[in-house]
């Protein structure tokens, strides 16, 4: 039997979560459907599947596997559509994670733009901020915000800089006093980043070199648009990425302070695995960003 045959209803067993279900996709019986599935689990020695009377799950080596055989099954749709030549209609599937806020605010309408422009391109989008291994989950492309850091086994493509600044609203200002040095804000209320081990330490570089300030957490939270909503609400000072804060700062809603002291930089980054660099769809979607959020984002556009 067709081993790609095979390989394309394992994963639509998986994508449609039965048997049946992948049957109807396929425009196949229920019974060739099985086949070929257990035809692919004989020849690799191991269960892909858990099947019970009501639910078909993928194993653990069977999750593993089907993220491996969707991107085989991609790179074969897209070399076909390369001897068709069908370049100026890009098409397949782009698995992508991205921390969440940046996802929500900004990656997620920036995507439906993509989609709309590029229709035959189908994104899944999973969001979180915890730390993903892209090869080993199966993602096609990794949205990473953090300082510069070489991943052998990863191709990198830096979009932009992501400036992170301390900011309070007007009334916080008038209440508590604007800190002229980063050792002020250790006396004032603070909105801080719980994710991080060193959320209530604050790194600045300024005039005078690196500090490091111990700041008084009012607020503690591993989500930055909450940390964003109580600056304006006036209950505190925080230090954020302007892609959080960008918005309130145009409408004066937050401050600026300590304008002559940053934190250390830190990057806007698409990972990809290099067996995906020469994909037309990941070639397409590194420009897209690129143009939308590289040389100076929309949302630093403050003065």
């Amino acid at each position: 039997m067709d081993k790609f045959a095979s390989l394309h209803a394992f994963t639509k067993v998986v994508d449609e979560g039965g048997f049946a279900a992948a049957a109807r996709v396929l425009g196949l019986s229920r019974s060739q459907v099985n086949k070929s599935v257990i035809t692919l689990e004989e020849g690799l020695g191991v269960h892909l599947l858990n099947r019970t009377t009501r639910t078909v799950a993928a194993t653990p080596a069977g999750q593993a596997f089907y993220e491996r055989a969707r991107a085989i099954l991609n790179d074969l749709a897209e070399a076909e559509a390369a001897i068709r030549d069908e370049h100026d209609e890009p098409r397949g599937e782009l698995k992508i994670n991205a921390p969440m806020s940046f996802g929500t605010m900004h990656l997620g309408p920036a995507l439906l733009d993509f989609m709309l422009e590029y229709p035959q391109i189908r994104v899944e989008l999973v969001l979180n901020d915890r730390f993903v291994d892209p090869v080993a989950e199966g993602f096609d492309v990794t949205v990473r915000i953090a300082e510069r850091a070489a991943v052998s086994s990863l191709i990198d493509h830096e979009i932009v800089e992501v400036n992170r600044v301390i900011c309070a609203a007007p009334e916080a200002l008038k209440r508590f006093g604007k800190p002229k040095r980063p050792g002020d804000l250790a006396d004032l209320p603070c909105l801080h980043y719980g994710n991080l081990p060193t959320g209530k330490t604050w790194r600045l570089i300024g005039p005078e070199g690196t500090t490091d300030t111990k700041v008084k957490g009012v607020l503690c939270s591993n989500n930055a648009e909450v940390l964003r909503d109580a600056a304006v609400k006036g209950l505190g000072f925080t230090k954020l990425p302007t892609f959080i804060v960008g918005a309130e700062l145009q409408a004066g809603r937050l401050v600026r302070v300590l304008p002559d002291y940053k934190a250390p930089r830190i990057f806007l980054t698409l990972l990809y695995p290099p067996n995906r660099h020469l994909s037309a769809r990941i070639r397409l979607l590194v420009e897209f960003l690129y143009q939308r959020f590289g040389d100076r984002p929309y949302w630093d556009l403050v003065d």
